[in-house]
């Protein structure tokens, strides 16, 4: 009697210890696979703050709990069941959606760079502050969500490719464990991000109210640097989306067959390497590959700016 229920306590310590294992695998393929997609949560950690332009104060975190909560339900019930059934019975459609999420992330980046050429602005509607009524709020975190779909496609498209690389024989619960890790950390960390950033001028204010000389130049410093914050995001937020746009078209391309872009890419990168070892010559090769890449996202990203403004301008001509 003794014996079995020693017997049954290794089974069961064998079957936490099998469990155990396999969470550490979860979290350790999810935390691979949210890191292949950080440049895209860096554009929609730098484009979310830019709608809650012109709304009040008090209104700010509940606007980003409800763009939260979409952005989770976009990944989870939308994103998540279309991917896994793409990755387990058509396999070869990712690398083609990636090279459609590419191409977008390339053509928002040039288009960024063209408002910034010609002083444009990306939102044509810019409200003032106190004119958020609750049709605008609505109509406003619709806009957000829709925008956060096709970010949050392109995130979770990387992160399941990253996972089917990585380890082809994980099967598809194990394939969905992963991407819902990866979906809920990454839309915390996003919209966790923005709230401190659009509360942080709050944070400065109420700092500056103290009596204390020290909060008193904390808080005069938060609220001075919030500008110089949000074009730096911004700025960041570009460059992440015409490097990581142009990256996944090298890639993809490479997959589909098309091996000239990557192979260019990839050869100056060795020279790189053959010519400077150690930590610099990594480094340097690195960039070498970031910038190429930003290239390609810039030129494919301009083709798309120049024809999605040629095509109204000749729908109005008609």
């Amino acid at each position: 009697m003794a014996g079995g229920l020693f017997a049954l306590l290794d089974d069961v310590a064998a079957l936490a210890r099998i469990a155990a294992a396999s969470v550490d695998d979860v979290g350790a393929a999810a935390g691979r696979a949210s890191a292949k997609a950080a440049g895209v949560v860096v554009d929609d950690t730098a484009v979310t703050p830019q709608y809650l332009q012109g709304s009040a104060a008090e209104r700010e975190l509940p606007i980003i709990k409800k763009i939260t909560i979409g952005s989770l339900r976009n990944k989870l019930l939308f994103i998540l069941p279309a991917a896994l059934l793409l990755s387990q019975f058509l396999p070869q459609a990712l690398p083609v959606l990636l090279i459609c999420g590419g191409t977008y992330l390339a053509y928002e980046g040039a288009e960024k760079v063209w408002e910034r050429i010609h002083g444009g602005a990306h939102h044509e509607e810019q409200m003032e502050q106190g004119e958020f009524t609750p049709e605008h709020e609505a109509k406003t975190v619709a806009s957000a969500i829709r925008t956060d779909l096709i970010l949050s496609s392109e995130i979770m498209v990387i992160a399941l490719k990253e996972v089917v690389d990585s380890d082809p024989e994980a099967g598809l619960l194990e394939r969905a464990a992963i991407l819902v890790v990866v979906a809920v950390l990454i839309t915390l960390l996003v919209y966790g991000v923005v709230a401190l950033i659009v509360k942080m001028d709050d944070i400065g204010l109420s700092l500056a109210r103290r009596d204390s000389d020290g909060a008193k130049r904390v808080g005069h410093a938060l609220v001075a640097a919030m500008p110089r914050l949000l074009a730096a995001i911004s700025l960041i937020g570009t460059v992440a989306m015409l490097w990581v746009g142009g990256h996944i078209l090298l890639t993809s391309l490479d997959e589909l067959g098309v091996h000239a872009p990557y192979d260019v890419v990839h050869h100056w990168e060795e020279a790189v390497h053959e010519a400077i070892h150690g930590p610099v010559g990594s480094t340097i090769a690195w960039l070498v590959n970031t910038a190429a890449s930003a290239v390609v996202g810039l030129v494919v990203g301009a083709v798309a700016v120049l024809v999605m403004h040629l095509v109204p301008r000749r729908s109005k001509a008609h």
